[in-house]
């Protein structure tokens, strides 16, 4: 199988994937009668930029330094937008008995929508990590990662407790500063920060060590192909 056709198919999934979230957010529709749980939506779109942002940055280092003005850009992007991704796991708690539908049917709902954000902060993760991987030894880049997950994990308690989000870098970033300055310099006088932050760090950072030996592992057995071929 060629690496288009894998591409090719792996997009197709990924579409699958999300088309399952939009359906079951119309029959959601039909049996509710509401548009509860919209928000989902603008989340998941959320979710897939940094995606967006890893291709991009990928497109321009097969052309330039990492250290040029275009593939910085990209990088901060990525790491700007990837909360996001994971940040959909907070959703979790608007999940309430309503009336209107079934609760076990709103846990399928949202956990597709969860799903699908995941599986777009672990691509994106992957991507950059591949890039990282052929340019640093594999310990930095796995420090590199894991630094990334820190600050993702700090992004989702600043997001969910304090109400921030991605576009008061630009808006209020002063605000935002002095939020992040005083839980950094200060972090025993906000324990929440540090046993939410403490908190993500190990869910995700386990989730991707496994997806990353997965992949390494899945991976091995075509590379030792390739060298008995040659």
């Amino acid at each position: 199988m060629t690496n288009n056709r894998k591409v090719h198919g792996v997009v197709q999934a990924l579409l699958v994937s999300n088309a399952v979230s939009v359906i079951l957010f119309g029959l959601r529709i039909v049996g509710a009668q509401n548009f509860d749980y919209w928000f989902l939506f603008w989340n998941l779109f959320l979710a897939w930029l940094p995606v967006l942002f890893a291709w991009l940055l990928i497109k321009s280092l097969r052309t330039r330094s990492w250290a040029e003005p275009l593939p910085v850009l990209w990088s901060l992007l990525w790491l700007g937008f990837l909360p996001n991704s994971f940040y959909i796991m907070t959703d979790l708690i608007h999940l309430q008995s309503t009336g209107d539908i079934g609760v076990l049917y709103d846990v399928v709902f949202v956990m597709s929508f969860i799903w699908n954000g995941l599986v777009a902060g672990m691509l994106s993760m992957l991507l950059v990590h591949a890039q990282l991987a052929k340019r640093r030894n594999a310990s930095l880049a796995a420090m590199v990662m894991a630094s990334v997950i820190g600050l993702v994990s700090f992004a989702i308690y600043l997001g969910r407790s304090l109400r921030w989000n991605t576009w008061d870098v630009i808006v209020n970033p002063a605000g935002l500063l002095f939020d992040v300055s005083e839980r950094v310099i200060n972090p025993l006088d906000h324990p929440q920060s540090v046993t939410t932050t403490a908190t993500f760090f190990l869910l995700i950072g386990s989730m991707y060590y496994v997806v990353w030996t997965l992949v390494q592992a899945l991976s091995a057995p075509q590379q030792h192909n390739l060298t008995k071929k040659r």
